[in-house]
């Protein structure tokens, strides 16, 4: 762990004084001890000099009392000397102090020559360090011998080690001194800038009204005698007002503190109230947090319209049936909405943040992300119409894309917007089924009725021919033939009266079920001859009951069975089944829907959208004319009611299933 402000404070400040402290220590001892040992050595020479010059005429007497006394007078004046001893001329001694007898030894470790006043060496006794003093004895230049004195060495480290413990003592107390010195004058730095600390970790949590400095105690108010209320800086206990926009001070420069607190530096307020460096963080964090505060403030209203916009922009985008996306320069889905999500069976999370390769299959994935790469190279917009197939059911979608121009924080998007007009182009086709049917109903009955009359001239001299070729056997036979072909002809004329809906339509309510019964009963011989089982399941909970042309509904029926029967031949079965629904062509309405199916070979894919053509059939040569199904599509819509076929083999799942023909008819027809 780091240590703190204060700590690295006194940890400094100590171990300055410290280092300050052993420096002096050290150089004081040293100083003292050389001190010292020269005072002593000026010492020990001074009372050798004087011993060696009293020592002078009890020598040339050779008076060795006299000299013992000398000897042991000296040794008593001075608790420092050790020993003393005199030594002739060839280094034999004369007289000593050592109680013990002379130790041999010390005659040579210490020598003198003539020219020299005097010798010191330090001798280690093993238990003292012993100051040996040699001095010549000199009578008229003449040389009697040499004194000898030691003086302990334990005075002078007495006095080192004195001077070395007061220095110590003085450090320590300097050091108690700094100390406290030091706490009285850190002790507001460290707590100023522990609430600083404090105030910011607070403001870092989202706590904007903290406050670092203290209260204000010299105030603008006060000393510039203002007693302008409407001013931010008045009664302001919190901040200074050099921080404060809008000032009403006449010396106050507009604008905030960037503006103004060059122009403040000169106002004697400024000069008064401003404190140390400490006192000018701690305010200027505090305003810093008043403006963050405002800043902030305003930050969450504009985020809050933000979010309202988008919301409201998402519930609109969601409420418009065509889908839309927004995709970043990446490809990212950045934006979608409610058809879009539908559309792709997935929530707005699985979407967000992906690409087409993440969403589509890979074909169209990879299509997609070339007509995205070209938009965003070239800029041109694009607008295609796109058929897909979902669930085996065709769908087509009207698709638009453009760039939407770059922001300062993100690169160009792309906007993608198509809806689904799949009903729009089924009821183009059927339209253009309608036109084209239409057209070809006019010409069929212009046709019908120019041809009609001739076939009838034709047909009544042919049938009166035959009375007068009865015994021409091969005469009787080709008027047979014109006869009948003739018939023909009027059978084909009557299919394109009824397909161009020349006749008047009777209009009255009548119960569905009974003219699928009626139409049974009909031609139900004619499919139990061919061994075709025809199975009916009438809706019996609901009286099926619609207003239409009944005669034409029969007939719609009859050309459905008869294709069904045409298509089973023979062993195979029709299902006819009748209900009741609440929906027809998209429409909430109420209706009935009758489904005629059958086991027979089927239709393939290529012929289901033709079937409802005149004159297009699948039938051989002499057996259909192919207007069928066309009139049936002709009553059906007149009917005010859709009619629609599926057969299995579309699929290619089996051929064998047949054909299902579903009729959807209002219960109440609004007759035009």
């Amino acid at each position: 762990m780091k240590l703190g402000f204060r700590k690295k404070i006194y940890l400094g400040f100590f171990s300055l004084l410290l280092i300050q402290g052993f420096v002096m220590l050290f150089w004081v001892s040293q100083v003292m001890k050389e001190s010292l040992l020269e005072e002593i050595k000026s010492h020990g020479h001074s009372i050798g000099i004087t011993l060696s010059a009293r020592m002078v005429e009890p020598m040339l007497a050779m008076d060795f009392l006299r000299m013992k006394v000398l000897m042991d007078e000296t040794v008593h004046l001075d608790a420092d000397i050790f020993y003393t001893f005199v030594l002739d001329t060839q280094g034999r001694p004369l007289i000593h102090t050592f109680k013990n007898g002379f130790p041999v030894e010390l005659k040579k470790v210490n020598s003198v020559s003539d020219n020299q006043k005097g010798s010191i060496q330090l001798l280690d006794t093993g238990d003292y360090l012993i100051y040996d003093y040699a001095v010549p004895v000199f009578v008229n230049n003449n040389r009697l011998g040499t004194l000898r004195l030691g003086l302990f060495q334990k005075r002078a480290q007495k006095a080192v080690n004195k001077i070395i413990v007061s220095a110590i003592v003085t450090i320590i107390l300097t050091i108690i001194m700094a100390g406290i010195v030091g706490t009285f004058l850190l002790n507001p730095v460290t707590k100023s800038i522990k609430r600083l600390h404090d105030s910011s970790e607070k403001a870092l949590r989202g706590d904007l009204d903290v406050r670092a400095a203290p209260s204000l105690k010299r105030n603008c108010w006060d000393i510039m005698q203002c007693n302008q209320k409407e001013c931010p800086a008045y009664k302001n206990y919190h901040h200074r007002c050099w921080y404060m926009a809008g000032t009403l001070c006449p010396s106050c420069v507009h604008g905030a503190y960037a503006k103004k607190i060059d122009s403040c530096h000169l106002c004697h307020v400024y000069k008064q109230c401003s404190g140390d460096e400490i006192q000018i963080l701690a305010e200027s964090f505090d305003a810093m947090i008043l403006s963050l505060k405002d800043n902030f403030h305003d930050l969450k209203s504009a985020e809050s319209i933000l979010n309202e916009q988008k919301a409201l922009l998402q519930t609109i985008l969601d409420a418009v049936p065509d889908f839309i996306s927004l995709q970043d320069h990446k490809g990212r889905f950045i934006s979608v909405n409610k058809a879009f999500c539908e559309m792709l069976g997935k929530d707005t999370q699985q979407i967000l943040g992906k690409t087409n390769d993440d969403l589509f299959p890979e074909k169209f994935a990879q299509a997609y992300n070339r007509e995205d790469d070209a938009l965003f190279k070239t800029g041109i917009a694009l607008v295609k119409e796109n058929k897909i197939v979902v669930a085996r059911v065709v769908k087509w979608l009207h698709v638009v894309k453009i760039l939407v121009p770059a922001a300062k924080t993100m690169g160009m998007s792309l906007v993608c917007s198509g809806r689904d007009i799949t009903q729009l182009k089924n009821v183009q086709d059927q339209l253009t089924h309608a036109q084209k049917m239409e057209s070809v109903g006019r010409l069929a009955a212009g046709v019908a009725h120019e041809i009609n009359t001739p076939l009838g001239i034709i047909l009544g001299h042919a049938q009166l021919l035959l009375e007068d070729v009865k015994d021409q056997e091969l005469s009787f036979q080709d008027v047979q033939t014109i006869v009948r072909q003739t018939k023909n002809c009027s059978k084909i004329v009557k299919d394109l009266l009824n397909f161009s809906r020349s006749g008047k339509s009777v209009i009255f309510k009548f119960d569905i079920n009974e003219a699928v019964k009626e139409v049974l009963d009909v031609i139900g011989h004619t499919f139990h001859l061919n061994q075709v089982v025809v199975q009916h399941e009438y809706d019996k909970e609901n009286d099926l009951i619609m207003k239409g042309d009944k005669e034409k509904i029969k007939q719609v029926f009859i050309n459905l069975l008869n294709n069904a029967l045409d298509a089973v031949k023979a062993n195979g079965s029709i299902i006819v089944e009748t209900k009741q629904v609440k929906e027809i062509s998209g429409k909430t309405q109420d209706g009935i829907e009758v489904s005629i199916s059958d086991t027979g070979h089927g239709i393939d894919r290529e012929n289901i959208d033709k079937i409802f053509e005149p004159f297009y059939t699948t039938k051989g040569p002499d057996k259909g004319t192919g207007l069928g199904l066309s009139v049936t599509f002709g009553i059906i819509k007149e009917h005010n009611g859709t009619i629609k076929a599926f057969s299995p083999s579309i699929s290619g799942e089996n051929k064998d299933k047949g054909t299902q023909f579903i009729i959807a008819l209002p219960c109440d027809l609004h007759y035009t």
